[in-house]
């Protein structure tokens, strides 16, 4: 099997011996060539590099910004037609928070992912069929696990400013980020109206995250939930409060960090296993993520679930992630 190994070597817990061990494991199962993203936006043109060479499988070896960028160079722009037979995809984990690959099942230490994988590998060869997952269809890139429009991006863009300055991600950078982000927003009026499938558009909403699996993201070692019932074998997760007052804001967050969450609070909008839905601001552009990255200012974003749009090398659905 033919396949590419993609670094990021600044990723946060990346070492390298870590990667060279990776490597060495990797190639007593396949015909292994090994790739360094150099700069921003590599990381896609390796995916890109990687369907026209042919590969069968694709290794990220990064953070979720890495994957998100290998998998959207893969697939292209939504809509487009792929330039040849897209490959599966694996990660061995090596960034901060490592969402994709702790909601897929894999080990969040490198050398146990790669050994992980090697058994995944030799279970192919004996049944060969991979494990398929929907992704988030934003209407000009690919999410795979999460998207948002508001706070969310909000604290991704002061995140990415402070790694453009130098700075280290990490989960207590994120909460540093949040405060104020948050607390601007309390201060301000809802100013966001979602509409879901067979609904009137809800005006007056506070922000708007959209999943494709469960938990939404990790604090270190806690899982931060959203949507517990979202998979990557099912629809969108939609979570969006309609106010951002403290007393109900602390309730929900409470409940974000429960290990059995329950979000049943009336100025909270929460679905599962939605096929599409759009969003949009009455107040001017507002911040957009995916997958951890800022995508920018946006008006309106519609979201659509793509499923089966993606093999990957991973366990399978029923497998449940060691959260501690």
């Amino acid at each position: 099997m033919r396949a590419v190994l993609i670094v990021n070597p600044t990723a946060t817990s990346i070492t390298p011996a870590a990667r060279d061990l990776v490597a060495h494991a990797l190639k007593s199962r396949l015909q292994l060539t090994m790739e360094h993203t150099k700069h921003r936006g590599h990381a896609a043109e390796l995916g890109q590099a990687a369907v026209a060479a042919g590969m069968d499988l694709v290794v990220v070896h990064g953070g979720d910004g890495t994957v998100s960028g290998v998998v959207n160079g893969m697939l292209g722009h939504p809509g487009a037609t792929p330039k040849g037979p897209i490959p599966a995809v694996a990660v061995v984990p090596g960034g901060s928070a490592n969402v994709l690959a702790r909601a897929l099942g894999i080990a969040r230490d490198p050398i146990a992912a790669a050994n992980q994988l090697i058994q995944l590998l030799d279970d192919y060869a004996r049944r060969p069929q991979w494990r398929r997952i929907g992704l988030i269809d934003c209407g000009e890139r690919w999410a795979v696990f999460n998207s948002g429009m508001g706070v969310d991006a909000e604290v991704v863009a002061a995140v990415e400013a402070e790694r453009d300055r130098g700075g280290k991600v990490t989960a207590w950078r994120y909460i540093r980020a949040a405060v104020p982000a948050v607390l601007a927003y309390t201060r301000g009026e809802p100013t966001l109206s979602l509409e879901l499938p067979g609904q009137g558009p809800v005006t007056r909403v506070s922000f708007v995250f959209v999943s494709n699996s469960s938990p939404w993201t990790f604090a270190n070692k806690r899982p931060v939930w959203t949507n517990p019932g979202c998979t990557f074998e099912s629809g969108l997760g939609v979570f969006a409060p309609t106010t951002l007052r403290t007393i109900p804001t602390l309730r929900i967050v409470r409940q974000m960090f429960a290990e059995k969450p329950k979000f049943e609070f009336k100025h909270l909008i929460t679905a599962d296993d939605v096929p599409w839905l759009r969003v949009t601001s009455t107040a001017g552009p507002t911040a957009c993520q995916f997958d951890g990255d800022y995508l920018g200012l946006r008006e309106t974003m519609t979201f659509r679930s793509a499923p089966n749009a993606l093999a990957v090398a991973a366990p399978p659905p029923k497998t449940r992630l060691d959260l501690r």
